[in-house]
Order: structure tokens, then sequence, then C-alpha cells
């Protein structure tokens, strides 16, 4: 069943009715913006259609289905009871631009350049909105995007995408919710709730919730499905901007949830103290470490949680749509976010992590029945199962061409998640571990490489010059390092030497590694970009 809102919402039996003049706003949005009557189902095309959902810093254990019992996601829970939900899904650089590098791209942060957060490059060889685009399909992008603003033009750099429709929730950046806004409220703040985009704390929306980003994206999206009328498939990728902070939801989400019912963050490893800094008075709201007390973790927590139900209703809205216009039985929906949320474990802050709350994210699909074997297809994976194997966000791309029949070249580091869901090729080789970094964030301390399995963990702290190695199986809280426990040290051998190799292989240089004693280097200095950044002005 589908939880999606129109003009209320039923929250686990309790009707929340909306403003009676949102609700006629909606309708006099919809009637003005879809002018011709909404296409029927009789034009059902052999290539499904693609639909991107996406939430920007959202934990993986934000899930029901995962087995968090305090959060509510019951639109990405049924997408999970009727699809496939990825147990151990990456970001590999965990903030917003380089993860997005890879979701562009299907590459690895070596190769496709950005090493840290920074400027995504205006045009790669290859990247997913153009090749599809070029391919027949018609791409739209809604939401966020964070793939770079031409400030001359005023405009979205498109990277191939037929229209975009944004809120990239950037200052700097003058973009479509921001015009809307400021046309239908004429000298009102859209910060008005009194936050910042790296805020710890949360607050009530302080504005009628249909002027939040969550709900313009959210009909934004639903409006190009009930409109489109178009004969071939479409790619439309819906990009939430939250649970990122702000963490400000409507107020009868925030009501929703109690402060005590937070899940306690996970601090008191043996490594995390030299983070549990006490700060006297009000620290600054964008600070990237602290120990904040179990009062600010449950409040922010609160306000987190109730970001997330609010773009999971506006899922079950888009969801419905697709179910109401006909063709969500043609199209394939994948669910991901671009990295978490540290949200106080480890006394972490925000993002750019190795950490799981950071670097963990989750994922799921959903395929039409007509890609089911029993239907004719090749799926064979069982809807409502999970995949345990190691999967990133450059997997993505792969994974649509494959859906819409297309050749993935070789050049792509990412592999089809289509691989794993067909019995005859599930044998076929996927990769052991997943490379994970992140360049000098927030300070000169943090920078990182780091590998994983799912089952452990392998951390170098490049200005430390020092490792952090993890069981995740015993341990997913990462709370015991265990670098100096002499039981584990071939492991750490094996998994330092790994990491060496792979610096080799990438052809890092004298910087990165020691090539002739195979041994990492400290790095004090941190480097942004690779040489495989598609421009050198950055560097």
């Amino acid at each position: 069943k589908l939880y999606g809102s129109s003009g209320c919402v039923n929250i686990q039996g309790v009707i929340v009715l909306k403003m009676v003049w949102i609700c006629l706003a909606m309708v006099l949005l919809f009637r003005n913006y879809c002018v011709a009557a909404e296409k029927s189902a009789d034009t059902i095309n052999a290539t499904p259609n693609i639909v991107l959902l996406m939430a920007d810093q959202m934990r993986s254990d934000m899930l029901g289905s995962s087995g968090n019992k305090a959060t509510y996601t019951p639109n990405l829970d049924w997408i999970a009871s009727q699809g496939v939900r990825f147990t151990n899904a990456f970001s590999s650089t965990p903030t917003c631009t380089p993860a997005r590098s890879a979701l562009l791209t299907g590459l690895s942060p070596w190769y496709h350049g950005m090493l840290g957060y920074g400027r995504i490059a205006e045009r790669y060889n290859f990247e997913l909105p153009r090749v599809f685009s070029s391919n027949g399909f018609y791409t739209s992008s809604i939401g966020k995007d964070h793939f770079g603003w031409d400030n001359k033009k005023q405009e979205a750099i498109s990277h191939g995408f037929n229209d975009t429709d944004l809120y990239d929730g950037i200052l700097a950046e003058y973009d479509d919710y921001d015009q809307w806004f400021s046309a239908v409220n004429p000298g009102v703040d859209p910060m008005a709730t009194g936050l910042t985009f790296n805020d710890y704390r949360g607050k009530k929306y302080a504005l009628p919730e249909f002027y939040h980003p969550t709900a313009w994206v959210g009909r934004r999206a639903v409006e190009f499905i009930r409109c489109y009328n178009r004969s071939q498939p479409f790619l439309l990728k819906v990009s939430f901007h939250r649970p990122h902070s702000p963490y400000d939801p409507p107020g009868r989400w925030m009501d929703y949830f109690k402060p005590e019912d937070m899940p306690a963050a996970f601090v008191g490893a043996n490594w995390d103290s030299r983070y549990a800094v006490h700060y006297e008075g009000h620290p600054n709201p964008s600070i990237w470490y602290g120990d904040l007390g179990t009062t600010q973790v449950q409040l922010s927590r609160q306000a987190y949680y109730a970001s997330v139900s609010f773009v999971d209703e506006w899922i079950g809205n888009v969801l419905l749509a697709l179910k109401n216009k006909g063709i969500l039985e043609n199209t394939f929906v994948l669910f991901t976010a671009d990295h978490g949320d540290m949200m106080g474990d480890h006394y972490h802050w925000r993002k750019g992590y190795p950490y799981f709350g950071s670097a963990s994210v989750p994922m799921l699909v959903r395929w039409p029945n007509a890609m089911d074997q029993s239907s004719g297809g090749k799926i064979t994976a069982s809807r409502g199962s999970l995949q345990t194997e190691v999967i990133e966000l450059r997997d993505i791309l792969p994974t649509f061409l494959d859906v819409a029949n297309l050749p993935i070249p070789n050049s792509l580091n990412g592999s089809s998640l289509l691989d794993l869901l067909i019995s005859s090729t599930h044998s076929k080789t996927w990769r052991e571990y997943i490379d994970l970094e992140h360049d000098i964030c927030y300070n000169v301390t943090n920078h990182w490489n780091a590998l994983s399995d799912g089952h452990i963990k392998y951390i170098y702290q490049a200005y430390f010059g020092d490792e952090q190695l993890f069981d995740l199986d015993s341990d997913p809280k990462e709370l015991n390092n265990l670098v100096k426990n002499v039981t584990w040290h071939e492991t750490l051998l094996k998994w330092r030497s790994r990491l060496v190799n792979q610096f080799i292989q990438e052809g890092r240089g004298a910087d990165w590694v020691d090539e002739k004693n195979l041994k990492l280097k400290q790095r004090v200095k941190g480097q942004l970009y690779s040489p495989n950044y598609p421009s050198v002005d950055n560097q």
C-alpha cells in the first residue's frame, strides 16, 4: 500500500487535515501547469521509463525495512518489499559534489577526478543524462542536481538533461525554486526558520508547508508524470534536498516523533574520545565534531527523522502518480542518497567521513513485472529480498544503461546491479571490496582513504598516518579499532596491501605511496582533484 497525500495524510491511523487554501493552490497549480489532457496508459513503451529517486544526506539505517523501529518510511519500505534492498551500499566520496560526480559518470573518485568537495566539471566524456537524451529518452531533473551553475546565464549546467527544475539549496544560486518562491512570496525570507545549510539544530518549518522545498520538489515531480504525453520513454531524476540540513520539517511531522524515542548516537569507542569536545555556551551551528550532549542529539535526530518522513510522504505521491498514470509497471525505480549524516555518532556531525553514518547509503530498486523471468524477462531475484554485495553510486549509470538495453562502456568503473538480480550472471565475478576516500574537509586533519567489503573496513587517516580496522560483522557501530589487536594483524596487513596496490595501479605517485617499499605515505597536504579531472583550471 502506498501512503501518499492529497489534501490529507494518514499517519498510522491519525488523519491530519492540511489547510484548505493549500489544497486549492495545489489544484490550481496542477491545472495551470498541465494544459493538455493526461495521457492514458494505452501507449506503453517497450523500453521502460526510469525514475531515480534521491534524498540528500540520508543515512542507510533510516528505513523501516532496515530494522529501525523509530523511523517511519512506509513508501520506501514498499519499494523494498516490491524489489530489492542492497545492504552494503556506499558513497565512495561522501559529500555532495563528488558523490554526484560518481552518479553522473559511473566512475570511481580517481577516474572522475573529484577526491573531495569541489566543483563538478562542466562536461565529462560520458555522462548519464547526455547519453540517455541521445538514445531516445526524454530526460528531466527535478530538485537537487548540484551539477554546477552558470552565473552568467543564471541557469544550471544541464549535462544533457532535456529540462531541469532545480532546488540545489545553495545561497549563491537563484534557481527555479528560489525564483518561484520570490514570485509567490515577495519580500519573504525562504530561510525564515532561522537555520543554516550545515546546522546541527532542528526546528519546525516557519512557513506553511506548501512552500517547503520538499513539497515543491514533490509537486513538480508529480506534475511531470501527470502531464507527460511524449511517445518516448523518460528518465526522471527526482532529488530531494532534505533531510540535508536545515532540519526543518513541517510541524505535524516534528510532532509525530518524540526526542526520547530517538536512537542513541554511537559513542564510547576506543578511538573517538579525541572528538568529544565540550563547548561552552552555544557552539557554531556548523561544527563538524563535538560532544553536544544526549539532549541535543535527540532533538537533532527528531527533526532529521521528521524530515525523512516528509520526503517519504512525497515519494509516495510520486509513486501514486506513476500508478494513476498507468505506467508504474513500465517504470524501473531506484532510490538512493548521495551520502549519509553522522548525527553525533563518534561525536561527528554532517558528512565527509569514512564511518557508517556518513559513507553508507540506502539503495533500493523495483523493476517492472515484465522484467521478471516468470513474465518473459531475465530477473530471477525474489521481490522483497536482500542483496549483500558491496555496491556504490558508480553502479547506477551502468544499471540504467542495462535497463535500457544500451551498451555499457568498458571504461566505466561501475557495474550493472542487474547482474546481481539474474541467476545466470549472479555467479559472475563481482567486486570483492569498494574504495572510499575524501580530501581535506572542514579541517586539515580530516582526509582519508578506506576500503570495505561489508565485513571489514580499513581506514587510512592520511594526516596522522595512522590506521583503523573494524570487524563490521561483530562491530557494526565501529566502536573497536582492531589495529593494535595482534589477532587481527594478518588481516590488517592484507587490507593495507590492497590500498597500496590500488594507489600503484592508479598511478597516484610518490606523494601517496612508496612503491619501492610498498608503504603508504603520510600526507599532510591534500589533493582535491586527480589528473583525470576534465579541467585543469580547478586543480
